[in-house]
């Protein structure tokens, strides 16, 4: 039975094979963005994100259709774009960049879905906001594990940089004046260049929580960094194994399936965790 529901899809189909290793790929390289957006005390910027990715990839859509060049291009420049635009209005008004984004973000969702509907239809605009992961072909899954792959050697490159930005900038400002903005474009092109790869397979509304959810979790758990980005890549890829096997034995559609499974994890990550233990505070508050 176990057989049957966790390994057999896998082995027998190959479009379930290359959705599981499209998810491992994503897994690996956006919980470690992740992470650092949670060291960051960014944890919203993902979403804010993903949904400014939408109006670039709309436009891409209705010049070039279902182009995966075309639609890369387009969420990518709108990403950075919005990244940008918000980080100006932080300095320049008395508006935090969380704010900024807040605001941002909501009016490109809006533009993305207003310019898909003028050509497409319900199923277009499902595909873009959902993802299509048993949908996923050879081209797409080879950009996402190159995009992954870059991720990775981007942050083992630039590591004491990032971790040093990210618990005391103002340090890293004083000795090297440059070097916080620098590091901070290069993660802002990271998390924009993941989020467009996420949104082919999972859509823009589900690939935060592949990004977010394994990382919250494993703050649960451990102490250190390296630790930290350890579990998170392994919570990230269970939740893609068994999100995947739950959509192929119950029907469901796959992306959401393996962000509920990551959900599941967190929430049993915030009942149990070793640095959470909710549970013993509730029982405690009952006795």
């Amino acid at each position: 039975m176990i057989w049957h529901h966790l390994f057999q899809p896998f082995i027998e189909f190959g479009f379930m094979r290359r959705a599981l290793v499209v998810c491992l790929a994503l897994s690996v390289s956006t919980t470690a963005l992740g992470v650092f957006l949670l060291l960051r005390r960014m944890s919203l910027m993902g979403d804010a994100l993903s949904h400014a990715i939408l109006p670039g990839v709309a436009v891409g859509y209705l010049l070039s259709g279902m182009s995966l060049l075309a639609m890369t291009l387009g969420g990518f420049i709108a990403g950075i774009a919005v990244a940008l635009t918000a980080g100006l209005v932080s300095r320049r008004t008395p508006l935090r960049e969380d704010a900024s984004f807040a605001g941002f973000y909501l009016g490109s969702l809006a533009l993305g879905v207003t310019l898909v509907s003028l050509r497409g239809s319900s199923v277009d605009l499902l595909h873009l906001l959902f993802g299509s992961i048993l949908a996923v072909d050879n081209d797409a899954a080879l950009f996402v594990c190159g995009v992954a792959s870059l991720t990775l050697l981007s942050l083992a490159l630039c590591y004491r940089g990032l971790v040093s930005e990210a618990f005391d900038s103002a340090f890293l400002e004083v000795n090297a004046r440059r070097l916080p903005s620098l590091l901070h474009g290069l993660f802002l092109a990271l998390l924009v260049l993941n989020l467009v790869a996420s949104f082919q397979v999972l859509g823009t509304l589900m690939a935060v929580g592949v990004m977010m959810l394994p990382a919250v979790a494993a703050r649960c758990w451990v102490r250190t960094l390296p630790g930290l980005l350890l579990l998170a890549a392994l919570g990230g890829a269970l939740s893609a194994w068994l999100g995947l096997s739950l959509s192929w034995s119950a029907g469901l559609p796959a992306g959401p399936a393996i962000v509920l499974t990551a959900s599941l994890l967190f929430f049993i990550s915030v009942l149990c965790g070793t640095r959470s233990r909710l549970a013993d505070g509730l029982r405690a508050f009952f006795n």
